[in-house]
């Protein structure tokens, strides 16, 4: 599963290491002592990350064997993630479970495999995984079907999954606490698909659906817990999620709209959804953050993200990321086409602070990359020494945006970027306020006179190069 962070992640303390000697251990007392170990073959990263809810809660060394272990002295049962960069997994801890497992990141999801107490519930979310992983590449042609055909397509599978479930329950006897995730992985997906036949089909075929729907096929909404704070952070039901607003959002009579308003028409319309669906104030604003910092990195017409925010502000309660969401869309307001671009610090490999201004002495690019994200980094560099055959009247300048600059001078000798302009991040939260960055895929083109060409554009979309003439 690919892991694409959003936000930079906050590395905790390290907890105790404890070498992971079997797959099998004893306990006793009332205490939540639970162990975490494996092997990774052919890592791509020295560390495996270990998390909740997005947070980094321990960053643990492979040894020089490519194994790892951790024991934890009180974990909490619950979902977590590990991460070998950029690849991430589920796993599910129990009280006082000792889990191992094996990843080979050439295969990361098809690798993993399992051992120890609290392996079985583990194995089965693996499996049901790839076999979601696997449907989704045959569905290609049947969301072209008809709408009997593609119920018959979609509730065989179902089927199939639910028995497989259901007999795993009864084999493995989980906890209700690990039922919510087991079921969800089976239902979420299903869902989604049908949240989504009647926009597709209408894509790949051009024929309208959407009036022709019978009263009940939305009916399993009325089934689903939108409040349920253990399903926030899990992907099945966050891309569900993201499907059903976009689905009850959508604008039927948007010939009345611009683009623009139409954009703005509908992700309102999300916020009113979400704030009346969800009554768990934790989930709800986190899915209105996830509407708004989607919207306001997507759109950047100024009059419409002011209104957009009004209603955001009315109805979420989470100061601190009202906060951060007012920097961006502040800082979005700094970079329109014409406006100076606002000065950040930077650094030279050879530790010397530089202003973002001294940099600019023709039309520039700006680039970003992360240490983690390899196969972004290799992209992103194969396409700018293109671009600079292509379009010598340019600079093109990549900026790290990893806190490490060790690993960041490490990264520019093992790849040898050659006559790319290499500088790197000297803070963060800076550059993420002046100039909206909140993840690597961003781009800026910049005029020689420090104008602001295009501030949100991306280097792989295939209209790139226009703004280059």
């Amino acid at each position: 599963m690919k892991e694409v962070p959003f936000y930079k992640i906050i590395v905790l303390p390290a907890l105790l290491l404890f070498v992971l000697t079997s797959c099998k251990k004893e306990f006793s007392g009332d205490d939540y002592v639970a162990y975490f170990g494996g092997e990774v073959s052919n890592p791509t990263s020295p560390y495996v990350l270990f998390c909740k809810d997005n947070v980094v809660l321990d960053s643990i060394p492979l040894n020089k064997d490519n194994t790892f272990s951790i024991k934890f002295d009180s974990l909490t049962p619950g979902l977590y993630t590990f991460k070998n960069e950029p690849e991430f997994q589920y796993v599910y801890f129990d009280k006082n479970d000792s889990i191992n497992v094996h990843i080979d990141s050439k295969d990361f999801d098809g690798s993993i495999n399992f051992c120890g107490r609290g392996d079985q519930k583990n194995n089965y979310l693996m499996e049901m995984y790839l076999r979601n992983e696997k449907d989704k590449n045959t569905m290609f042609e049947v969301f072209e079907y008809d709408l009997d055909k593609f119920n018959n397509n979609i509730n065989k599978t179902n089927k199939e999954n639910q028995k497989f479930y259901a007999s795993k329950k009864e084999e493995i006897k989980w906890s209700d606490a690990f039922d919510v995730y087991a079921k969800g992985i089976v239902n979420f997906p299903y869902y989604t698909k049908k949240e989504i036949y009647p926009i597709i089909h209408k894509m790949r075929t051009g024929e309208e659906v959407a009036s022709k729907l019978p009263e009940n096929y939305y009916a399993f909404r009325k089934k689903i817990d939108y409040s349920n704070e253990a399903l926030v952070e899990f992907s099945p039901f966050v891309m569900y999620l993201d499907h059903m607003l976009n689905n009850v959002g959508a604008v039927h009579y948007h010939n009345h709209f611009t683009d623009v308003d139409l954009a703005l028409k509908i992700n309102v319309n999300k916020l009113n959804i979400a704030d009346t669906l969800i009554k768990n104030e934790r989930v709800r604003n986190i899915v209105l953050n996830n509407i708004a910092l989607k919207y306001l990195l997507e759109d950047q017409n100024m009059v419409n993200n002011q209104e957009f925010l009004k209603t955001y502000h009315k109805y979420s309660t989470d100061t601190s990321k009202k906060n951060e969401i007012l920097k961006i869309g502040n800082a979005i307001q700094l970079l329109t086409e014409g406006k100076k671009l606002p000065e950040v610090n930077l650094v030279t490999p050879e530790g010397k602070t530089i202003s973002s201004d001294a940099i600019i002495t023709k039309n520039t690019v700006l680039f970003f990359w992360s240490e983690q994200l390899t196969s972004h980094l290799l992209a992103a560099h194969k396409k700018v020494l293109d671009f600079k055959t292509k379009h010598p009247n340019y600079n093109f300048i990549a900026i790290n945006l990893d806190d490490d600059s060790d690993k960041w001078k490490a990264a520019l000798k093992k790849y040898n970027f050659g006559t790319i302009t290499e500088l790197h991040c000297a803070n963060f939260e800076d550059i993420k306020n002046k100039w909206a960055i909140t993840k690597v895929h961003r781009s800026l083109i910049i005029n020689a006179d420090k104008t602001i060409k295009n501030g949100f554009t991306n280097m792989f979309d295939v209209h790139f190069e226009e703004d280059l003439k």
